[in-house]
């Protein structure tokens, strides 16, 4: 049970640090479909 729920704590970690780094380097849905090819009219 220890096991299962340590487990569950790091998974919560790296999900939270992993969606604020690639957010950081750039990789967020808006800067990656922002450009100078895309028109918005």
């Amino acid at each position: 049970m220890k096991a299962m729920l340590s487990a569950f704590v790091a998974i919560g970690i790296i999900a939270v640090v992993a969606f604020y780094g690639l957010r950081e380097a750039g990789f967020s849905t808006s800067e990656q479909q922002a450009g100078e090819a895309v028109r918005l009219d």
